[in-house]
């Protein structure tokens, strides 16, 4: 018999919470692909399976009929003893496996609106009329539950025959452990030979862990074997904690024409579940008891969820510190390209050279600035112009450092991304964001372009009074425009040897010439000025690519709430309970 335990359900602030917690369970999504992401994905996929398929149906209607799932081994004989105690041909038995392919629902009449509709196991359809030859070569999901009429069971109490829980088919063994974790009941079906499997006695273990309700019938027991094999498996379910569980025995005997064992040797089990259906009181106090087995599992389960929901969020976090970190590392560079005078090697030398005479020029910067300033003049009127000459020198080799820093940069995102937790499968699936966005050259070669423009404003703007502008026009915009790049990139830092004195005094000049037109403190301001504008678009280049990383991230599945919404929700639970 069962124990007459009825434990306390406050409904009314119970199921509004486990509603949430279901919630906040699909929310979390776990889209990236740590370490545990496989077991905690299975984790919460088998805990929303629990709260839909049983739980939330059961707290919703504390009423509804009693479902009794057959389970057990390959050729336990589950289909068999359930067609006897119905007297009828209802589920599929014989030899071939595996011979349950869709599980049956065996229901009475009266009982029909409680199970044709998606109030329990709301994913399988719901399929009616005779059965087929199951198709043994479809290893996929079942997706659908056959419904079966008859009045050899009394109102109250319906039978589903499920497929092995140790089935070749994967198919068949999960689908196996989902119904069985949408029972009242567990009718758990073993033999003789295979009582003491391991998998079974592992399902077993579960549900003696959430309190389940279960009866053990022991099939095909061999002549003479009763005596040893009974009190052997008794004592193996006290150890197990499942002494209180019926246990009904069945003799191995033959079937008749019609597949049935003897009334006599499944009547037993066929009283009890009969007498159980109408009483009550005793459907109650299985309902409730294998109700609060589920509800005290759904605690650790749900709190191993966020545990993964929480390496979730830190690990997008790390992925967003790398793209960071990346980006950050680009616009020191540049920064640092920008002032350190590198910009001033190689071909931007040649052609100051070639523009102010930069060997004579170091000799007398403090004495001859004024005849620099007519030769600078002399120089902008007669074709090619020097200053375009060495504008577009100093264009390049801004071209070249902000470009450079941009495919660094994606590179770099893309390498530190596969070096922390989440990361290697999501730079495996975007490995287009290791190089730029097409068309990083005409971005760069516009900005720059448009940079310079800014400078010869800022150069305009400064000599648009009187007194200045007689001064601007004896060394000309794009003169003077050039000269304030100079200063911009005019420090020292970083070049050697005869490098430093021929930039430095390129620098240096630069910035005197400037002083004799605009005054020092003027020119200070449009360096300054100069420099940060070019920051500031170059960081904007840096933008485009960044972006792209940003939408892979925010593209991902992370609910807002994530662990800490789903942590509450099972707080609440356990607070209604």
């Amino acid at each position: 018999m069962l124990p007459h335990v009825t434990p306390r359900l406050e409904l009314d602030a119970l199921l509004p919470a486990v509603e949430q917690l279901r919630r906040s369970v699909q929310d979390v999504a776990l889209p990236l692909d740590l370490d545990d992401a496989p077991g905690t994905r299975r984790d919460r996929a088998a805990l929303l399976a629990q709260l839909d398929d049983y739980v939330l149906p059961r707290l919703r209607s504390l009423d509804a009929p009693l479902l009794a799932v057959v389970g057990g081994s390959t050729g336990a004989g589950k289909s068999t003893l359930v067609n006897s105690v119905l007297r009828a041909r209802v589920s599929r038995s014989g030899a071939l496996r595996p011979t349950t392919r869709a599980p049956v629902l065996v229901h009475h009449p009266d009982d029909e609106a409680w199970f044709s509709g998606d109030r329990v196991l709301p994913g399988l359809a719901r399929e009616t009329g005779a059965e087929q030859e199951p198709d043994r070569s479809d290893v996929g999901a079942i997706t659908s539950v056959r419904m079966a009429s008859s009045t050899a069971l009394p109102p109250g109490l319906a039978l589903l025959d499920a497929p092995d829980i140790d089935s070749v088919v994967s198919a068949n063994r999960e689908l196996a452990q989902q119904l069985l974790a949408a029972a009242d009941l567990w009718v758990f079906v073993t033999t003789a030979a295979r009582y003491a499997d391991a998998v079974p006695w592992d399902l077993l273990r579960g549900a003696a862990d959430r309190g389940a309700v279960v009866a053990i019938v022991l099939d095909r027991v061999p002549p003479g074997a009763m005596a040893e094999v009974r009190p052997h498996l008794a004592q193996m379910l006290r150890e197990r904690g499942l002494s209180a569980s019926p246990m009904f025995s069945v003799p191995e005997s033959q079937v008749d024409d019609g597949g049935l064992l003897d009334a006599a040797v499944v009547e037993p089990l066929r009283s009890w579940l009969v007498a159980l259906a109408c009483d009550s009181a005793a459907r109650q106090t299985v309902v409730r008891r294998t109700l609060t087995g589920a509800l005290d599992a759904l605690h650790p389960r749900a709190l191993a969820v966020v545990a993964a929901a929480e390496s979730q969020d830190a690990a997008l976090a790390g992925l967003r510190r790398e793209v960071d970190a990346a980006s950050g590392d680009a616009v020191v560079a540049i920064e640092r390209g920008l002032s350190d005078g590198t910009l001033l090697r190689g071909e931007v030398l040649a052609r100051w050279q070639e523009f102010a005479g930069t060997g004579e020029l170091l000799r007398s910067i403090e004495t001859r600035v004024s005849r620099w300033r007519d030769r600078i003049s002399a120089a902008l009127s007669g074709p090619p112009s020097p200053a375009d000459e060495l504008g577009e020198a100093l264009q390049t080799g801004v071209e070249a450092l902000v470009s450079a820093q941009a495919e660094a940069a994606a590179a770099d995102s893309l390498r530190r991304w596969r070096s922390v937790a989440g990361g290697t499968a999501l730079a495996a699936r975007h490995t287009d964001l290791a190089a730029p966005a097409p068309g990083l050259a005409d971005r760069v070669a516009r900005t720059v372009r448009d940079w310079q423009g800014y400078v010869l404003g800022l150069v305009r703007d400064e000599g648009g009074d009187r007194r200045s502008t007689a001064r601007v026009l004896s060394v000309g915009v794009n003169g003077l425009g050039v000269l304030l790049m100079l200063v911009v990139f005019g420090q020292t830092a970083g070049l050697t040897g005869a490098e430093v004195g021929i930039a430095g005094g390129t620098a240096v000049l630069a910035q005197r010439l400037l002083e004799a037109v605009f005054g020092d403190q003027a020119v200070r301001s449009l360096a300054t000025k100069a420099k940060e504008e070019l920051l500031t678009r170059s960081v904007a280049v840096l933008a485009v690519d960044r972006a792209r990383l940003d939408a892979v991230l925010d593209g991902l599945p992370v609910p807002v709430e994530g662990a800490a919404g789903l942590a509450a929700a099972v707080e609440r639970v356990e607070a209604a309970r």
